[in-house]
């Protein structure tokens, strides 16, 4: 187990580096996008559904 570092001093730093994003973005962050887009899609032919609904409900 190393010494810990004296203080004011950092510790030892790793070198790992994160890999770079691919170009053109990945394939699930478009089928999430699209996801998404289609969920929002939805989402408001559900509450022009709603509104046409309570509008032409016989009274």
């Amino acid at each position: 187990m190393p010494a810990p570092a004296p203080p004011g001093s950092l510790g030892r730093m790793t070198t790992h580096r994160a890999p770079k994003p691919v170009a053109g973005g990945r394939p699930v962050e478009r089928a999430v996008t699209v996801g998404l887009a289609l969920a929002a899609i939805a989402g408001l032919g559900w509450i022009v559904g709603m509104i046409y609904t309570l509008v032409r409900w016989p009274l």
